[in-house]
């Protein structure tokens, strides 16, 4: 009988050992198993989000360089500031000279009164007839 109960607590023993040897033997298998699984099901996710990305970093780096150029004419526009003031004294000048010409003009044209003259008719083309 103890020979019996020594054969069934080896067996208990060498079974559970064997379980335990065969857990360990494929658990790494199954582990590699389920990470492959994960990835081959968010791949796809993964690759559409970097082709997104790609694609709004392009659309970004041309906004960016969209707005540094108005940036850099709007600075040009500032520095312009200096020639439009000069234009506007310019052209303050310029009224300022066709004024006093007009009224030099008008004082002269008063002083000297024309003599009205009679209108002069238009030429009118010879009709001859062949």
């Amino acid at each position: 009988m103890e020979d019996q109960e020594m054969q069934l607590k080896v067996k208990r023993v060498t079974d559970k050992f064997t379980e335990s040897m065969y857990v360990l033997a494929n658990e790494p298998s199954v582990a590699l198993y389920r990470l492959q699984e994960h990835v081959r099901r968010s791949l796809p996710e993964l690759v559409q989000h970097k082709t997104d990305m790609q694609s709004w970093e392009e659309q970004s780096q041309g906004a960016i360089y969209t707005v540094e150029y108005a940036c850099s004419a709007v600075k040009s526009m500032t520095k312009s500031s200096l020639y439009f003031k000069s234009i506007d004294s310019l052209l303050r000048q310029a009224i300022s000279m066709k004024e006093q010409i007009s009224n030099s003009q008008g004082r002269s044209l008063n002083d000297v009164t024309p003599s009205p003259s009679p209108p002069v008719p238009a030429p009118h083309p010879s009709s001859s007839s062949s």
